[in-house]
């Protein structure tokens, strides 16, 4: 409920009162000032304060000087969804998986990470050089069929939105997607020479996200059993099923997402920032060398 007008003294003649008028409001007098920096208010944009009325410009200025919020690890706190990157990335999953199995299967081709020479000289996809080297990124998008990309999903929602929740959506994102990247790195680096390599799906970067979250429940005491069993029978499955399952990408995510997740959650506050950002571009750098490494081995 607004405050009521304060009372102005009648004109006389036809004269004005001679009240300041309201900067937003022009045609209003008024006999109330912002307490903060002496602008008039008209009734319409009081915001009542402490002590007296403000300004709605002095109210959001203040609003904006106030820090953000942060998480325990240092991320921005989401003030709406804290799953939103997490939604995200499932709908873009999604809407791949929908242009690769149902639109044109040669965008599997193309995005996946293929990595072929099969004779000296004659080299395709990851194999070709840099220019192709996109496909480290683009691969963790794609899917062979329902079954893969259902459980990838599943398994994204069912660890995604609580770290991103105690990292924040920007380190939660590099999580992520450097997790995804070093999986695909190491699998290029040990798939054979002479053979041709089709990998794709999201499991790198999402066992990347287990790793992490076994980093978190050491952080906070939780106890690790679950993470533990979870970890266990998915590396059972792993190698068990390994002539259908890219091994290689599932331990270099998980070793990636440890490596971060320790980075991220036992970084000093005083320097956290630096030891956080640090942690992802030495895990990413060691990618690149993985990749570079592959492409040494391969005939010349």
């Amino acid at each position: 409920m607004l405050p009521e007008e304060p009372v102005r003294p009648t004109p006389v003649d036809g004269q004005e009162s001679g009240l300041p008028r309201c900067p937003r409001h022009p045609e209003r007098e008024t006999g109330v000032s912002c307490a903060r920096c002496g602008r008039p208010v008209c009734p319409e944009c009081m915001v009542p304060a402490s002590v007296g009325f403000q300004c709605p410009d002095c109210v959001r200025g203040a609003a904006e000087r106030q820090p953000r919020q942060r998480t325990a690890f240092g991320g921005i706190l989401a003030l709406g969804d804290g799953a939103l990157v997490t939604k995200v990335l499932i709908g873009l999953n999604l809407l791949v998986f929908l242009l690769t199995e149902y639109v044109s299967r040669q965008w599997q081709v193309r995005l996946g990470l293929v990595s072929w020479a099969p004779l000296p000289g004659l080299r395709f996809g990851m194999a070709d050089g840099p220019q192709e080297w996109y496909r480290l990124v683009t691969a963790m998008f794609v899917h062979g069929g329902l079954l893969h990309i259902a459980t990838n999903m599943f398994s994204l929602w069912v660890l995604g939105p609580q770290l991103e929740r105690v990292l924040g959506r920007v380190r939660f994102l590099g999580l992520y997607l450097v997790a995804g990247i070093a999986g695909n790195a190491l699998s290029f680096l040990l798939s054979p020479p002479h053979a041709q390599l089709f990998t794709v799906g999201a499991s790198g970067a999402i066992f990347g996200l287990l790793g992490a979250t076994a980093v978190l429940f050491r952080v906070n005491r939780v106890p690790m059993q679950p993470v533990i069993a979870l970890l266990v029978v998915n590396l059972v499955i792993t190698f068990s099923l390994s002539s259908m399952i890219d091994w290689r990408a599932h331990v270099g995510g998980l070793v990636a997402g440890t490596v971060i997740g320790a980075g991220m959650m036992y970084a000093p506050r005083a320097h956290r920032n630096l030891v956080q950002g640090l942690t992802a571009a030495a895990v990413l750098a060691v990618s690149l060398g993985l990749v570079l490494l592959g492409m040494a081995r391969l005939p010349g």
